[in-house]
């Protein structure tokens, strides 16, 4: 087997379904598996894995990184494409990654110098992939609000998702994970993973909120946190300044002034918190 998508869930009825559609090119006729931990969901999370053929483990929230981690250790793909429930693998990047087209041909541009097919076929291919890196990193478009966010640093986010079995894990940390490979990167520059992140902005702050808790435990872990303003109220403002006027977050409307409004809130309360909970632990 080639490929394991490995995604963790909880609660994710809405997105599911549009994420597990989008990667069956790359699973099916037994090129592939979907490997599916999820931590207790109430609603129609497991049915909808199930019904695309998954393989679903319902395990206790251990964290972000150890339950990633955990779904790692079910796959036994060569590859691990490892997606957030909320994203969906465009038309494109399928095209690079199994390197054919939807009318059977090349992918566009015309190259089939790297995909999850090769080296699989003839010394040929084989050759192909020498010496070719164990981690690939897509491109990915955010949305908020329903808007497509294209500046203040949204993108082109490169995010790395697909990487050798044995060369990668997720990194021990409360919040933030990223996967560490040992060997060589690369990015891929066709096509892009869509995230559909917070359509409202109950959704987002809700999601602040619990990040700066976990942002906070981070903070402390590091050492006793004094009050301070700098962090609080100076470092909040440097941040909503940088992204929204020097990196061009003005150019994506209402949408960008309040995604980059609220990550600055986000950033004090982080600070905020640290403060609070190094003062109980004192």
């Amino acid at each position: 087997m080639n490929l394991s998508v490995v995604i963790v869930t909880c609660n994710e009825e809405a997105n599911l379904g549009r994420t597990l559609e989008s990667v069956k090119p790359l699973v099916t006729d037994g090129k592939g598996e979907i490997i599916i931990v999820d931590s207790g969901s109430t609603d129609r999370t497991v049915e909808i894995a199930v019904s695309f053929g998954a393989k679903v483990f319902v395990e206790e929230w251990k964290g972000y990184a150890a339950q990633k981690n955990s779904a790692i250790d079910k796959a036994t793909g060569e590859w691990i494409l490892s997606l957030d429930a909320d994203e969906e693998v465009d038309s494109e990047l399928i095209e690079k990654l199994t390197g054919r087209s939807d009318d059977g041909g090349l992918p566009r541009g015309g190259s089939r110098e790297w995909c999850l097919t090769m080296g699989h076929g003839g010394s040929a291919t084989r050759e192909i992939i020498k010496g070719s890196p164990v981690g690939f990193l897509f491109r990915r478009k955010n949305y908020f609000l329903g808007r497509w966010i294209r500046h203040g640093g949204f993108w082109p986010d490169p995010k790395l998702r697909l990487f050798r079995r044995e060369k990668g894990r997720f990194e021990d940390r409360a919040v933030h994970e990223d996967i560490r490979v040992d060997g060589p990167m690369r990015t891929i520059h066709n096509g892009a993973l869509v995230h559909h992140s917070y359509p409202t902005l109950s959704d987002y702050i809700e999601h602040m909120n619990r990040y700066s808790s976990l942002g906070a435990e981070m903070v402390v872990a590091k050492g006793a946190v004094r009050f301070s303003v700098i962090n609080i109220v100076l470092r909040p403002l440097a941040t909503f300044v940088y992204n929204y006027i020097f990196r061009l977050g003005f150019l994506d409307g209402r949408e960008g002034l309040l995604l980059h409004l609220y990550h600055a809130v986000y950033v004090s309360w982080k600070y905020a918190k640290a403060w609070e909970l190094s003062r109980k632990q004192s």
